[in-house]
């Protein structure tokens, strides 16, 4: 029945030591063998999953990745760009304003390199640029190239200040950009047609895939418009409220090989009856 499984990594492909254990790796490897699509969809830069996608031989032809929250469809055989959807440099400015009124640290990127305009790092850049092994550079606002393709800017902060910021964002800013809550300390900020759930929508649309037909697997806010959009929307044991709330099935925790539970469940064991 299901052509196409879309996979979240943090929190959700990925335990809590930031391993695909190998039971997640068989399910996913069974789940090819029957023919089935296999699409890591994360909040991820491009250059932050390339390991992933080589540890799940996930790079064959007509193989695809989502990443940047779906900014950024793309082949990972040929490395050809099917959705390319970015913030330009005056987004750039009035985010970077914004934070400036709300004493927010943030950074951004481009499609290979993480910047941050703070001279004082934060943590959580720091975070970023290790969990993805991507290029961490130094580079204020006015020194940005008007031309330069911006995915995504993130504010970044302690959970607590975080939640105070995003609650004095105007509400017009609600209105021009998507913002989703990737985890307790990031906030991320994207074009307002960029979601997962588009990202899925559009690729399985170009496979000639149904929706009925597509499973997307998560755990986090970033995740809701996919599991939404999905025939089978799967939430993970670790997953937030509001997405266990809208998914259709339950699986065990990223640290129970809950996306091996899933896949188990939906697409292998139906061939056993």
């Amino acid at each position: 029945m299901y052509k196409l499984i879309a996979i979240d990594i943090d929190g959700t492909l990925m335990n809590d030591r930031k391993e695909i254990t190998k039971e997640v790796n068989d399910a996913i490897q069974a789940a090819k063998a029957k023919g089935v699509k296999v699409v890591i969809c994360t909040g991820r830069p491009i250059v932050g999953v390339q390991s992933i996608i080589e540890e799940l031989k996930l790079n064959d032809e007509d193989e695809y990745v989502i990443t940047f929250n779906g900014a950024l469809v793309q082949n990972t055989h040929t490395q050809d760009v099917e959705s390319q959807i970015t913030l330009t440099y005056e987004n750039l400015k009035e985010i970077y304003e914004l934070g400036q009124k709300l004493n927010s640290p943030l950074h951004y990127f481009d499609t290979e390199n993480l910047y941050t305009p703070n001279r004082r790092i934060s943590k959580y850049t720091i975070h970023e640029a290790h969990i993805n092994q991507i290029d961490l550079h130094y580079r204020p606002i006015e020194e940005v190239p008007e031309d330069m393709l911006i995915p995504k800017v993130m504010f970044i902060d302690e959970p607590e200040r975080l939640d105070t910021i995003i609650a004095n964002i105007p509400e017009s800013f609600w209105e021009k950009y998507t913002f989703v809550k990737s985890t307790p300390f990031f906030l991320e900020i994207l074009d307002p047609s960029v979601s997962k759930g588009n990202a899925v929508k559009l690729l399985a649309e170009k496979l000639g895939i149904k929706q009925e037909e597509v499973i997307c697997i998560g755990d986090g806010e970033n995740d809701l418009s996919m599991i939404e959009y999905a025939g089978c929307g799967v939430a993970m044991a670790n997953a937030v409220s509001v997405v266990k709330e809208v998914a259709q099935f339950h699986t065990l925790s990223n640290n129970e090989h809950g996306v091996a539970y899933a896949i188990e469940k939906l697409v292998l064991e139906p061939d056993a009856r």
